[in-house]
């Protein structure tokens, strides 16, 4: 028997300009991780290392830098509550 489990997202506090223009304001790596989280989300922070190819504490700066932007957010995730996972608020 297979679950599948589909991962609740919050509605956006953004407009689709207002994302784009705080994101436009962050370094290149949290662009990236933002790319990255637009097309797979939620991603733990492994998850998005292997999927962006940045090291692990440059991901962890970009999601501060996104989490302070308010463009991302965490929680734990369903799979395994010893792991947070990430997503875009927008």
């Amino acid at each position: 028997m297979s679950t599948t489990t589909t991962e609740d997202v919050t509605a956006s506090p953004f407009t689709e300009d207002e994302f784009r223009e705080r994101l436009r304001e962050l370094p290149p790596s949290a662009k990236l991780v933002a790319k990255v989280l637009e097309d797979d989300a939620p991603l733990s922070q492994g998850q998005l290392a292997e999927s962006s190819l940045l090291p692990d504490r440059t991901v962890r700066y970009a999601l501060n830098r996104l989490e302070e932007s308010e463009l991302v957010e965490s929680r734990y995730s369903f799979t395994d509550a010893r792991k947070q996972v990430y997503f875009l608020t927008a």
